[in-house]
């Protein structure tokens, strides 16, 4: 026995202070006794097949960019081609660079907090509607904007660059997350 206190025909278990250690027999139901729970899952190994996806995006995006359309690359033509039409090119220029903002800004808030539990309701996600609202909107501005080049392979020139970047991004890792130290709790 554990040493409880007789009551009502039986032993109840007491824990009044902090100072109480069970002997190892109810883990299972003490919160105290229990390591705490990390706040990062490790990432799971990749299998060719994402390799591969990637290196396809990737490598199609640099067709786009290296070829353009067929005359010039797609840098040169967006700098000094007439046929672009440069008002909904720097509108969706505009849209890309507030959703980026708003998602570095979000993130940064996220790593300042020390509970993994916390980071997400301190960022607002009231916002996410009206930044998925203005990626569409950058989406239709770029489509629009270049239509006069490409024509109907505008459509996947675009989704093909914004998947490239999507690949990309988790790549480019601006500062490291630091685990937690495990603590010994007393509660």
């Amino acid at each position: 026995m554990s040493g409880g206190t007789p009551r009502g025909g039986g032993l109840v278990r007491l824990r009044h202070s902090q100072g109480y250690a069970s002997g190892g027999e109810d883990l299972e139901d003490d919160a105290s006794s229990r390591p705490p729970s990390q706040a990062f899952t490790i990432p799971r190994t990749r299998t060719w097949v994402d390799i591969l996806e990637n290196i396809l995006w990737i490598g199609s995006a640099m067709l786009f960019i290296y070829y353009g359309d067929g005359n010039s690359n797609l840098v040169f033509l967006l700098c000094l081609d007439n046929r672009i039409r440069s008002i909904p090119l720097y509108i969706g220029i505009l849209g890309v660079s507030l959703n980026v903002s708003y998602f570095l800004y979000s993130s940064m808030i996220a790593w300042g907090f020390k509970k993994y539990s916390e980071k997400w309701e301190v960022s607002s996600t009231a916002a996410l509607p009206y930044i998925t609202m203005l990626g569409l909107l950058s989406f239709c501005l770029f489509c629009f904007a270049l239509w006069p080049i490409w024509s109907f392979l505008t459509l996947p020139l675009v989704f093909t660059l914004f998947m490239a970047c999507m690949v990309v991004v988790p790549y480019l890792v601006f500062g490291t997350f630091k685990t937690q130290p495990e603590l010994l709790r007393t509660d």
